[in-house]
């Protein structure tokens, strides 16, 4: 005889096989429940909704835009003189651009555009 032990998983598999009407009415409700409160605005005739009440947090940042590059291997003096000083001066060539921000470091630069307020996100 061989003693089987059966984990949490084999026997929720057990139990949906042989309640599939179970089974059935719980997905029916959790879908149902999930309809009457999806924050959508969906006009259902006869159902009384309670959507959950979504709030839209405004981005109120600088728009820029940041440029990563990386060279691995190189001194942060190479990276700045080679890569992220020739990348910069171009970078502020750009219309609309209000300041252009640098860090070197060993192996790559990060460079922070950042442009007026009047400038399209595009």
């Amino acid at each position: 005889m061989i003693n089987e032990k059966k984990s949490i998983l084999n026997t929720l598999i057990a139990f949906t096989i042989d309640n599939k009407l179970v089974v059935f009415l719980v997905l029916a409700g959790l879908i149902a429940w999930g309809i009457l409160v999806a924050p959508f605005d969906w006009q259902i005739p006869g159902i009384e909704r309670d959507p959950v009440p979504v709030d839209a947090i405004p981005d109120i940042g600088e728009n820029q835009q940041i440029v990563f590059t990386k060279w691995p291997g190189r001194s942060p003096q190479d990276v700045e003189n080679q890569v992220t000083y020739p990348l910069t001066v171009a970078l502020l060539g750009i219309p609309e651009v209000r300041t252009v921000r640098s860090y070197s470091m060993f192996g790559f630069s990060t460079i922070y555009i950042i442009f007026k307020e009047k400038a399209e996100f595009y």
